[in-house]
């Protein structure tokens, strides 16, 4: 098999991926109601919120409802990816900015002098889950097959009504992929062919920005399927 057939290939595995993973998510998010959308499974948890009742520094959102977004940090878990990014030639600085937090920050994970930062995991709501995941696959359409200038955090008008969020949630997801379904092997190995602004997209050829989406849409999942069996093993009939 020539090396032509193989990159090819890859697409092809990515693109089959995603579509297991996106058919799966369909049906389990099915019958979805307004109640269990919103439900907080605990205290101080993450969710879209009215504006003026946000709980966390950085909610974000162009409406009357916002996405929560806490503090920035660097989680631990994310340190090793930060050695590898500067070893392949990503500055401090730009690190610093893609997670928002101050270069003496990034040195000093670089360096093992500061203790880890809280590894602070909030518990989410279904909304969120499906908001955060809405935000970044419009900010990835927007700046990849997009204009480039719209920023991804004011591009989905979060709602509290579980039917319209999911509708407008598979339209963006099914134009992403459609337009994913058009790349060539050329653009698959561009480096910057995505310069979605929040990450280290500008910095990476397509195909590991590609393969990053589809677990970026597979643990999202995962944890709103979480949600609905703890949902259904409280509320649900004999629960």
């Amino acid at each position: 098999m020539g090396t032509e057939r193989v990159r090819m290939d890859r697409l092809r595995l990515l693109l089959e991926q995603f579509d297991c993973a996106r058919e799966r998510a369909q049906v389990r998010l099915t019958g979805l109601s307004d109640e269990e959308y919103l439900w907080e499974p605990v205290p101080d948890g993450w969710s879209i919120r009215r504006r003026d009742e946000a709980v966390t520094p950085r909610a974000f959102g162009p409406g009357d409802w916002v996405l929560d977004q806490g503090a920035p940090y660097i989680p631990a878990g994310e340190y090793a990816e930060v050695a590898r990014q500067v070893a392949d030639g990503m500055s401090v600085a730009k690190i610093a900015e893609d997670w928002s937090v101050s270069v003496e920050r990034v040195e000093e994970i670089l360096a093992h002098t500061g203790p880890p930062e809280p590894e602070v995991t909030p518990v989410t709501t279904i909304a969120w889950r499906l908001g955060h995941l809405h935000y970044c696959f419009a900010g990835e359409w927007e700046w990849t097959f997009g204009e480039r200038r719209h920023d991804p955090k004011l591009l989905v008008d979060f709602t509290p009504d579980a039917t319209l969020a999911l509708e407008r949630f598979w339209a963006a997801i099914d134009r992403w992929r459609d337009s994913v379904g058009t790349v060539t092997d050329e653009q698959l190995e561009t480096i910057g062919f995505s310069q979605y602004p929040y990450g280290s997209d500008a910095d990476e050829p397509y195909h590991d920005v590609l393969s990053g989406a589809n677990l970026e849409f597979i643990h999202h999942m995962a944890e709103i399927a979480l949600l609905r069996d703890l949902w259904q093993a409280r509320f649900g009939a004999g629960g």
